[in-house]
């Protein structure tokens, strides 16, 4: 299977794929609690079968051409990955998100993954506009949004009831003339 280096670091970005639902669990399980600060997904991953399901999930948005997902290794061990949670043809808009366990944290993997995902939505697949949604109090999701350059366009205050609290959530994007005016700067 293919996989794209993100540097000489030994860190690849490859498919995730339904047979890969042991190891997927394995890497929720590691990070649950460090994943689920922001993020429901380990409220939903806690079986293989729940695994799996999220995995086929994706695998159909990928044979729908309506989102992706590609899991981050670093020595072949997977500990995060990153997404287009959707992705819309007819109005060239994308959702991008991420998540990392925390023994992965601080070296940059996510910035650089994205970097590869937004180049692929904008340049292989002509994506216009590509968003970032996350919760205000999520400062390390809101530092890869700056440091990829996007605009911070606004916040929806008390929009995300996630357990039991009202989270406020930030809206950041990048538009494709943008995304390559920045990337021909560096």
């Amino acid at each position: 299977m293919y996989t794209i280096s993100l540097g000489d670091d030994g860190a690849e970005l490859g498919p995730l794929e339904p047979w890969q639902a042991e190891e997927f669990l394995a890497h929720i399980d590691r990070g649950r609690e460090f994943i689920g600060r922001y993020n429901g997904l380990p409220d939903i991953i806690t079986d293989v079968q729940s695994s799996r399901s999220y995995l086929q999930a994706y695998a159909d948005k990928t044979a729908a051409d309506t989102g992706r997902i590609l899991g981050i290794r670093t020595d072949g061990k997977l500990v995060g990955a990153v997404i287009l949670r959707t992705l819309d043809f007819e109005q060239g808009i994308a959702e991008a998100g991420c998540w990392l366990e925390p023994a992965a944290t601080g070296r940059g993997l996510v910035t650089r993954a994205v970097r590869v995902l937004l180049d692929w939505a904008v340049e292989e697949r002509g994506i216009h506009r590509v968003e970032w949604w996350c919760a205000s109090a999520n400062a390390p999701s809101i530092a890869v949004a700056r440091r990829l350059g996007l605009t911070k366009e606004g916040v929806l205050r008390d929009n995300y009831l996630y357990r039991g609290e009202r989270l406020d959530m930030e809206i950041w994007s990048v538009l494709a003339p943008e995304w390559r005016a920045a990337r021909q700067r560096t």
